[in-house]
């Protein structure tokens, strides 16, 4: 445990769900926990006792992506963990696919409602029907091309991923319901508030119970890793880092012994501590980058040594180059650098006033 991690505390310890089982960590709220085949290697997915128009059974909220192994630990927990009951309704946090990907299944699987923002059901169902073009293809490749990104080896590799979203989410239900900001709904007869929170994704929706004093946190709330915060080829002159900053202050608002419930990563109370951390985090960067950039203007491909000391495969490059560019835009933003466009095509991000 790191010395942050130190500054939270972990209700239940190291105890984990063993696969294709649940642990229940509310009264009516278990834990889910599945494999991913990234770094990132898990997610947590929850089941919440409900009840909708007299029907007992559950909902889900968020359903891993779109894989073989994922449906077979879930028919393990349909047969094992549901009680003999249904599942009413599927609830996603945000469109990203190991939230997503298998809502569809689920919710034909079950004859249930898929409960999201509306702006994260539409780019998830542009997504599946575009091509994918924002998350790998050529708008990718040359976006990162143009952020000093020249290993020609790694943009062919992005430049081929054409249908990389897709793959993990191959579709969405036709329809849904909308969460929004502030929206108040029972499951099972206790009454959760829809927060929302950008810079991460498009509108993500966390949830909080009061009477549970529960925050199932989805990825704006996670307790050992940063939430990537990215600017993307689809929206190229965007500041999420500046939204995502100004979202997780809300979370301030909430009891500070808040049981958070976090997408990956374990069950843990400090969420006011996290908040400062990861506020930290992001200063810290600025200001490395800052330092960085005073010594000449630097591209993001550059620059990412600076805020990534690691070695990373293709799959962490991309996101950790658009995290580069997310912070070197908000000191783009914030006035504090100058962005130019080189005769190469290439972004360049220096202080003002500097050749």
């Amino acid at each position: 445990m790191n010395l942050l991690e130190s500054e939270l505390h972990y209700p239940l310890g190291d105890q984990l769900p063993d696969p294709g089982s649940t642990l229940e960590v509310a009264p009516g709220v278990r834990w889910v926990r599945m494999v991913l085949p990234f770094a990132l290697n898990h997610i947590n997915l929850w089941l919440v006792r409900d009840e909708i128009e007299g029907r007992q059974g559950w909902s889900v909220v968020d359903c891993c992506i779109s894989r073989d192994e994922a449906r077979a630990q879930w028919e393990q927990i349909f047969a094992s963990q549901l009680d003999g009951l249904p599942i009413l309704r599927v609830i996603v946090t945000h469109m990203h696919p190991d939230h997503i990907g298998l809502a569809d299944w689920l919710c034909t699987r079950w004859n249930a409602p898929l409960w999201i923002s509306a702006t994260d059901y539409n780019v998830a169902r542009v997504l599946t029907t575009m091509g994918d073009n924002a998350a790998g293809g050529e708008e990718a490749a040359d976006f990162f091309a143009a952020h000093g990104l020249l290993d020609a080896e790694s943009i062919a590799k992005i430049r081929a991923r054409t249908s990389y979203y897709a793959n993990m989410v191959p579709s969405v239900p036709k329809n849904f319901v909308r969460m929004m900001d502030g929206d108040q709904f029972l499951i099972g007869g206790r009454m959760w508030r829809c927060i929302s929170g950008y810079g991460h994704a498009p509108e993500h929706i966390s949830l909080y119970c009061e009477e549970l004093n529960v925050l199932l946190g989805g990825d704006m709330m996670l307790p050992r890793i940063s939430s990537n915060v990215s600017v993307h080829a689809g929206e190229p002159e965007s500041n999420p880092l500046r939204l995502f900053l100004q979202s997780i202050k809300r979370f301030n608002e909430l009891p500070a012994d808040v049981l958070g419930l976090p997408a990956h990563g374990k069950p843990f109370t400090g969420v006011h501590k996290r908040v400062r951390q990861l506020e930290d985090h992001h200063r810290d960067h600025l200001a490395a980058l800052m330092e960085a950039c005073s010594k000449g203007a630097l591209t993001a491909a550059e620059a990412l040594p600076v805020l990534f000391k690691r070695a990373l495969d293709l799959h962490q490059m991309t996101f950790a180059m658009g995290e580069t560019v997310a912070h070197l835009h908000y000191l783009w933003f914030s006035g504090q650098l100058r962005r130019t466009l080189g005769e190469d095509g290439i972004y360049r991000f220096g202080l003002p006033g500097h050749a």
